[in-house]
């Protein structure tokens, strides 16, 4: 009969909380119970085996053969001892000269004899991997830890000469290629985190959890494994013992306890079933290298370090930080054979290509570009943190649930745009603007992986467009990314809309158009028929200031343009247009104006603006007259004759000295002006009052600014067809 036991021990967070559960599936699928299977469910871990609790911890207690995992490639491991000194004083320094002979024992050679003295039946395998293991470095001539190649021969002895058994835990511990050995941060630098080997620590647990002599276990050794598995309190934990970069909270130091500073307490069979667990993780490196030359890439879920996405890291702390790991939570009971399978493919794709950092796995969770079945990732970035040590820090909790909006992302790996952009970032000479933005993004963008709130697609195109001005004015920046940002589609705007008067009228103005002038090279020095650079451009003229000095700089530049290159009809063809009710919103001042400017330079980048977003359509408003007196000056004869508002055969130019009039702020002058036209031109205008509108208190720019923003093609014609009747305030 098959029990679900719940190990509540075993939870997502620590690091080796996780390899904890996985220690324990795999020791009691490999030793007792080869049908067991394992999940995840609310933050611990259920086995699914013959084995109910008693029968569990009876298992651990008096069954339990440890795997044997050595290192005799590393220093710490237990196999080289020190270098004696003599009793001679040395004059230079006034210490002990060293006697050129290593036969000085230390804690790590102490515990490697104990284990080969013993006689327990449970340590039979240890026993002979460890006397194997010393012969082949006696008969190599090995009498301290081997450096560089001496280093890559021991490892060539290794894998040629020591058992199946043991190649699994070689795998986890090291990638070997044919040139060059990469070691995984799992397990550190090869088995071992600076000073502290985990390959002798496992072997000093073992010995504090079980007799070296005839391997029973030893006082409070149940109460430790209760709180291993089932959080149970214990006492006696063993103090100042490593835990190494797996379990933050248990390494101890200041505000560590209740008082001043604290030291380490680990329990044993944390540790011990951690380790059992990261077996695991035993990558099959040949087939991988082909495919990269990076070591920690080829290992299973593990990509190169993103700051953004947590706020845990940042950018900086990529540059000391070894990889991050994303770490698979399933659901569904699976055995250790399937796991086996997970763990050894491992990977996750963006598109047709691997996942290469922390940005690319969250947007291959969100395209579902892993194996199905998992639920979650738990995410840690090995960090450099407390001085040089490195720790296993959370950097969040992600869902694998498909999520089509983050496919928008998609747009900027064209021309490797992105992947140049964020390479640029993190080099030195980058100018610290770029770095603040390109961070900026990656963290807007690690959020449109997780959900669809507009807010995010909007900071992003907002991003997009600031970053395309700071490269413009970065020769380095131009250089390195090559290319302006590519052209995006239209879905970014769909999925952007927050109906919101500001969207609208940054969309509206951000669509307008005529031939070769998109409004995208107003806002940065592009070219307008080719995604390059126009370091000749004479038409980036949007700065920092005021979107109403903006506005009018850019309008006539914008006009002088179309008068340069010949255009036939004013510059202000359009698809998309605001409402009414916005462009009065506007004009009251109730609007925010730098988040329309912002918007619209990331909108520019869109390669088409539709005629229509979703939401609540035809939001009317009456407008001062003075704005619709103006507003055929404004509009193309194309349209002002599909309205009706012009006869077939007539023209309405531009007349420059409006511009010059709003720019100056003598809007009343402007606005007599455009009658005076209107009239000349056979516009039927009202009759009574037979005078212009008046301006009072209206600010000239801002109604400048408001005149270039196209209105909504129904509402407009509405609009210039009742001119004759219309009331003007």
């Amino acid at each position: 009969m098959t029990q679900n036991i719940l190990l509540n021990g075993c939870a997502p967070t620590p690091l080796a909380h996780y390899l904890k559960a996985l220690g324990i599936l795999r020791l009691v699928a490999e030793q007792k119970d080869p049908d067991a299977t394992g999940c995840w469910r609310n933050e611990g871990f259920v086995l699914n085996s013959v084995l109910d609790k008693e029968a569990l911890l009876q298992f651990f207690l008096e069954e339990y053969r440890p795997t044997p995992i050595i290192a005799p490639w590393n220093g710490g491991s237990g196999f080289y001892y020190q270098e004696s000194k003599s009793k001679a004083i040395d004059p230079a320094t006034g210490k002990k000269q060293k006697s050129g002979i290593r036969n000085q024992p230390t804690e790590a050679t102490r515990t490697v004899e104990a284990l080969l003295n013993s006689e327990a039946p449970r340590f039979a395998e240890y026993r002979q991997l460890l006397a194997q293991a010393r012969q082949m470095l006696t008969q190599s001539g090995f009498q301290e830890s081997p450096k560089n190649e001496d280093k890559n021969t021991v490892l060539q002895l290794i894998r040629n000469s020591f058992p199946d058994t043991f190649l699994g835990w070689l795998d986890a511990a090291l990638l070997i290629s044919q040139d060059k050995t990469f070691f995984p941060p799992l397990l550190g630098t090869g088995g071992n985190d600076g000073n502290l080997d985990f390959t002798n620590n496992f072997m000093q647990r073992q010995l504090q959890l079980f007799d070296a002599q005839d391997g029973v276990a030893n006082q409070a050794v149940r109460s430790w494994l209760l709180s291993a598995l089932f959080e149970y309190p214990a006492s006696h934990l063993q103090k100042d013992a490593a835990i190494g970069q797996f379990s933050p909270g248990n390494a101890g130091g200041p505000n560590a306890t209740a008082g001043f500073e604290s030291s380490s307490l680990i329990n044993p069979w944390d540790f011990v079933l951690m380790l059992e667990g990261s077996l695991l993780f035993a990558a099959n490196a040949t087939r991988r290298f082909q495919q990269d030359n990076a070591g920690a890439l080829s290992y299973p879920f593990t990509v190169r370090n993103t700051g953004g996405g947590s706020g845990s890291s940042e950018q900086s702390d990529e540059t000391n930080a070894r990889a991050e790991i994303w770490l698979p939570l399933w659901h569904n009971p699976a055995s250790l054979a399937e796991l086996k399978a997970l763990f050894q493919e491992g990977r996750a794709t963006v598109g047709r290509r691997p996942a290469k950092d922390g940005l690319d796995f969250a947007r291959a969770v969100a395209a579902l570009g892993v194996d199905r079945g998992i639920g979650e990732f738990q995410r840690y970035g090995f960090m450099m943190r407390s001085g040089k040590a490195y720790l296993a820090t959370p950097m969040g909790r992600i869902q694998t649930r498909h999520n089509p909006v983050a496919e928008l992302c998609q747009d900027l790996d064209k021309a490797r745009f992105l992947e140049n952009l964020r390479g640029f970032a993190r080099k030195a000479e980058a100018p610290g603007r770029i770095v603040s933005l390109v961070h900026q993004l990656e963290n807007r963008l690690f959020e449109l992986t997780r959900n669809s709130d507009p807010k995010t697609a909007q900071d992003i195109l907002m991003l997009l467009g600031k970053l395309q001005r700071a490269l413009s004015i970065s020769a380095k920046g131009r250089e390195a990314v090559r290319r302006p940002v590519p052209l995006l589609s239209a879905a970014w705007l769909l999925n952007a809309d927050d109906g919101t008067a500001e969207f609208r009228l940054a969309c509206a103005l951000a669509g307008l158009s005529a031939a070769d002038l998109p409004m995208r090279v107003h806002f940065a020095p592009v070219k307008a028929k080719e995604q390059a650079w126009d370091e000749h451009s004479r038409l980036a003229v949007w700065g920092e200031g005021s979107f109403e000095n903006n506005m009018t700089t850019l309008l006539r530049t914008r006009l002088l343009a179309a008068e340069r290159l010949q255009h036939k009809d004013k510059p202000f063809n359009f698809g998309f247009g605001a409402d009414c009710s916005d462009i009065a919103s506007f004009l009251e001042s109730t609007t925010d104006d730098l988040r329309i400017g912002e918007l619209a330079q990331g909108l520019a980048l869109l390669k088409d603006i539709p005629r229509n977003l979703t939401g609540e359509k035809d939001r009317q408003a009456v407008l001062p007259g003075a704005y619709v007196t103006l507003k055929p000056f404004f509009t193309t004869d194309e349209a002002l004759k599909k309205t009706g508002f012009l006869p077939p055969d007539c023209k309405l130019p531009f007349r420059a000295e409006i511009l010059a009039g709003l720019a100056a702020n003598q809007t009343d002058k402007a606005v007599k002006l455009a009658w005076d036209k209107l009239k000349h031109a056979g516009v039927a205008l009202p009759t009574f009052p037979n005078q212009p509108p008046s301006a009072l208190a209206m600010d000239g720019q801002r109604l400048l600014a408001a005149l270039a923003i196209p209105v909504e093609f129904g509402q407009l014609e509405k609009m210039l067809r009742g001119i004759k009747t219309y009331q003007f305030m």
